[in-house]
């Protein structure tokens, strides 16, 4: 039977004594991923910002899964240095990682350059991805069938990757620097599922729907009035969170990789994003922007 046709129930993928890491844990869809997976058995290593929204998410995991030493780790992954340092403080912590959520991502009205000379959306929705993931990538590998999950959306439609003006600089627009932020996290996915397939590590992304969290509450400008007003008609957490959970779990998803899901379904993203070359480029230029090897 077909991946698209297999029936996944929700007593499908224990997690019993594996270990989850993910960003944007605290809140949204990732909170109920993180409650989520907890439930099942796994120990949550998360990655946030906040730390009262982090001991807050920390108590409810510890409820769901007791016996688990579900940890914190804290950084602004708007800058490069922060993701190298949570990336190797949780890598000489955790020797082994068995799912790496990416999901943290963030949305703005206006542009602003960080202290590392990247555009905010593009330094905390694409580079956190990539500089956190390949930091992790000896403690995957060790799972033997580690699984990389990472949030991208259907936003990334009517995209393309301007190798001239990767971070949108030349002309910002929020809405589309988020979406040009998610077509990065598919080509992304594509470029790591191709050189860490010989590791055993599955890389796959996904859309949740348009879903009713924080998310965009802090963009500023004209368009914090109009996410909040989308809200009205966006899907709850729990059901944004189901892709991320069957990504990370599902036994049916074992194997699977470098491909785009829909509700827990393949999908086909855009021909921009499904473009080998563009993902190589992309690949080149965050490792030097980053400072680490291809």
């Amino acid at each position: 039977m077909s991946l698209e046709g297999r029936s996944r129930s929700p007593a499908n993928g224990s997690m019993a004594g594996k270990t989850v890491v993910m960003t944007g844990a605290t809140s949204g869809l990732g909170a109920v991923a993180a409650e989520t997976l907890a439930g099942r058995g796994a120990r949550l290593v998360i990655v946030a910002r906040n730390r009262e929204r982090a001991e807050n998410t920390l108590a409810r995991l510890r409820a769901l899964n007791p016996d688990a030493r579900h940890t914190a780790h804290y950084a602004d992954l708007s800058r490069l240095s922060e993701m190298k340092r949570v990336a190797a403080a949780i890598a000489a912590a955790e020797p082994v990682v068995d799912v790496l959520a990416n999901n943290a991502g963030a949305v703005f009205g206006s542009s602003a350059v960080t202290e590392d000379g990247l555009e905010r959306t593009f330094a905390i929705n694409h580079m956190a991805y990539f500089v956190v993931t390949l930091g992790l990538r000896e403690s995957l590998a060790a799972a033997k069938g580690a699984r990389v999950v990472s949030t991208a959306s259907a936003a990334h439609r009517g995209q393309r990757l301007d190798a001239a003006d990767l971070q949108s600089l030349r002309s910002f627009n929020g809405l589309s620097a988020y979406g040009r932020s998610k077509l990065y996290n598919i080509l992304f996915t594509r470029a790591l599922a191709r050189r860490w397939q010989r590791d055993g590590i599955t890389a796959n992304s996904f859309h949740p729907g348009f879903v009713a969290t924080r998310f965009g509450d802090e963009s500023g400008g004209w368009l914090a009035p109009v996410v909040r007003a989308a809200k009205l008609f966006a899907i709850s957490p729990a059901k944004g969170a189901r892709t991320l959970v069957f990504l990370a779990s599902a036994p049916e998803a074992a194997g699977v990789t470098g491909r785009y899901f829909i509700q827990s379904k393949l999908a086909m993203p855009t021909k921009a994003a499904s473009d080998d070359g563009a993902a190589d480029t992309l690949w080149s230029a965050s490792a030097a922007l980053s400072g680490l090897p291809e």
